[in-house]
């Protein structure tokens, strides 16, 4: 089965029902609370995520701070990380970074938005560490032998972020007209900015 259509357990789904339903219950939250929530995690894509990346291309310090400290840079965009640790790791012709959470479906939701499906089932979350190469390969993206693959595992209470590379061609784009071209799939690493041809 394509990971870009795999299944996830849908265990997960009737935990939160019960949890929410109980929390409901003993008046602890109100179900327009957590409506107000969940629609407003519905709301985010990953324009903010984007916005992080491109700004990073066209402001080297900004860059320098966001893989020192991924957080305290995107703080400096207005964007909230919730006391989270951000890890942001760059892309280079020679390295590659992929992003995982074996445990669960951890994930940089408030730059991303909701993580897709294939994020969060056990066949990518198992073979992204065991075969990153061969996961890549299924999502279209075949990387020269000489690009190290490094593949990097989320917490509970740190998120990695791949800032990816910029496509060449780009020099005369706006800062808001590279943040357009960055997909979601890129800033998980299971895709690049642009052609491949373009970047490696």
């Amino acid at each position: 089965m394509s990971l870009e259509h795999a299944g996830y357990d849908r265990d997960a789904e009737l935990l939160e029902r019960a949890f929410r339903e109980l929390l409901v219950e003993k008046g602890v939250v109100s179900d327009a609370a957590v409506d107000e929530r969940v629609e407003f995690m519905y709301r985010r894509t990953p324009a903010l995520g984007a916005r992080v990346v491109a700004r990073a291309w066209f402001d080297p310090g900004f860059k320098a701070r966001l893989l020192d400290d991924g957080s305290a840079a995107s703080g400096e965009l207005g964007i909230d990380i919730r006391g989270l640790k951000l890890v942001v790791v760059e892309n280079t012709p020679l390295l590659h970074n992929l992003i995982v959470c074996t445990l669960c479906s951890c994930y940089p939701r408030m730059l991303l938005g909701l993580p897709p499906d294939w994020y969060k089932s056990v066949e990518y979350r198992s073979r992204a560490v065991r075969e990153p190469r061969a996961v890549l390969a299924e999502f279209g993206l075949h990387l020269a032998a000489g690009v190290t693959v490094r593949v990097h595992d989320s917490t509970a209470d740190m998120r990695y972020l791949v800032l990816p590379m910029r496509p060449k061609g780009t020099d005369a784009l706006s800062e808001a007209e590279c943040a357009a071209l960055v997909t979601r799939d890129a800033m998980i690493g299971v895709a690049l900015v642009g052609s491949p041809k373009d970047v490696l």
